[in-house]
């Protein structure tokens, strides 16, 4: 399957390619292109568009990209629940206080594309392993708050 979105990644466009070879096809190729081509790329190459004005797997009523993903794949996981609240609050501006961590992971997300900038396949490879410890640590917490309950 092709995925297809703007280029010059950060955060949300980052996090949805993890997402979805994590969770949903591990075969999955993604194209990133200028934001006006990303509709006519996604016909010509039969891709899903993501995080782009006007696409279902975009920012909206309130999400992030990752959060429509989750929703449209009914990918019902209290740690992945936990990791798009993180998502959620490093790519929306003004949600970054929703969770603590939200802050470092915007932080972070940034700095690899200052230090990467338009290449955004070897951003995924560098930042995808950030992802995994990321997802086992919300695993840990969700964990312990069930544990806690």
């Amino acid at each position: 399957m092709r995925w297809v979105t703007r280029k010059n990644a950060s955060v949300d466009r980052i996090a949805c390619p993890w997402l979805i070879k994590r969770f949903i096809d591990p075969e999955a190729e993604f194209l990133y292109v200028p934001a006006a081509e990303v509709a006519s790329v996604a016909e010509r190459e039969g891709a899903i568009p993501y995080d782009v004005a006007g696409a279902e797997l975009g920012h909206v009523d309130g999400r992030c990209s990752f959060e429509s993903i989750l929703l449209k794949y009914g990918l019902g996981d209290p740690a992945l629940d936990r990791l798009a609240k993180i998502v959620h609050g490093a790519d929306v501006a003004a949600d970054v206080e929703v969770t603590p961590e939200a802050a470092g992971l915007k932080a972070i997300a940034h700095g690899f594309a200052m230090v990467h900038g338009e290449d955004d396949h070897r951003k995924i490879a560098l930042e995808s392993p950030l992802y995994d410890a990321l997802y086992a640590w919300c695993q840990h917490d969700a964990a312990r708050s069930q544990n806690a309950s």
